[in-house]
């Protein structure tokens, strides 16, 4: 068996990989979540890294699951994650990307994605991340031919300190084109005293270098934005149902903002 075919048998019994929650939710907002799990196909085993590096941010998103779960059932939102380890293939990067496939996340060089075949990577691409943003467009269409309303919000976490560099940011907006969604959820954001919340800290959104906003969002003309919650506050329980209180509170009141100048209907 050739490579790419041997590929195709290992690959090919994974499971499903999109977590959806609240499909039925009322709510306008469509959240979705690309580095929400930490899994690995069993047959491409740990990638070869140890298990303390496959808890850590290279791997996924720290904390946001639980974020993104409790937001989703606060608000009756759609959530739409991913399952799949971003070490697999990154759901939110173009796959054509350097970085879909990492061959080096931060200062960890990732064994199991060095000399990948290019009908591996295509594999990974067709297993994983195809199946994730086929179901987030689906669900976009089936929403807009029922005329219901649909802000995209993209929910990620950051690391407090990169290659060394100490992050001040609680919360961050991410965006590129939307002048919409992003200046409200910083005003609500920043009448919080204390919360130091960055306008497109630590990262900004980029066509080169990110997927789900660009694509999901822009490209349908939908009102957007991402959030970047640093890891160290959503690391526990009581810090993810804290933040997804904090956030429910800022997006119902945005919900009213927007219904107030005509962007939503005035009932969904």
């Amino acid at each position: 068996m050739n490579a790419a075919g041997e590929q195709r048998r290992l690959l090919g019994t994974l499971e499903v990989p999109v977590i959806e929650r609240n499909s039925a939710g009322r709510s306008p907002f469509l959240l979705t979540c690309d580095h929400y799990g930490r899994q690995i196909p069993p047959e491409l085993g740990d990638l070869g890294l140890p298990a303390s590096e496959l808890v850590r941010h290279i791997a996924w998103d720290v904390g946001i699951a639980g974020v993104a779960e409790r937001l989703s059932d606060m608000l009756g939102a759609q959530l739409i994650a991913q399952r799949f380890s971003r070490l697999v293939i990154d759901c939110n990067r173009p796959p054509q990307a350097a970085s879909s496939i990492p061959l080096l996340s931060e200062a960890t060089a990732i064994p199991g994605n060095q000399k990948l075949t290019p009908a591996a990577a295509d594999e990974r691409r067709q297993r994983i991340f195809d199946p994730y943003h086929q179901r987030i467009a689906q669900v976009i269409d089936q929403r807009l031919a029922k005329a219901k309303p649909t802000i995209l919000l993209a929910l990620h976490s950051f690391t407090p300190v990169y290659h060394g560099v100490a992050r001040p940011w609680h919360i961050g907006t991410l965006y590129n084109r939307d002048t919409v969604l992003p200046p409200l959820l910083l005003e609500a954001l920043r009448s919080e005293a204390g919360l130091v919340v960055g306008d497109n800290e630590p990262y900004a959104v980029d066509d080169a270098t990110d997927y789900t906003i660009p694509v999901h969002g822009e490209q349908r003309g939908l009102i957007n934005s991402g959030l970047e919650i640093r890891q160290d506050q959503i690391e526990t329980e009581a810090g993810q149902i804290a933040w997804a209180e904090r956030l429910a509170k800022a997006l119902r009141a945005i919900e009213q903002s927007l219904r107030a100048q005509a962007l939503l209907p005035a009932s969904a």
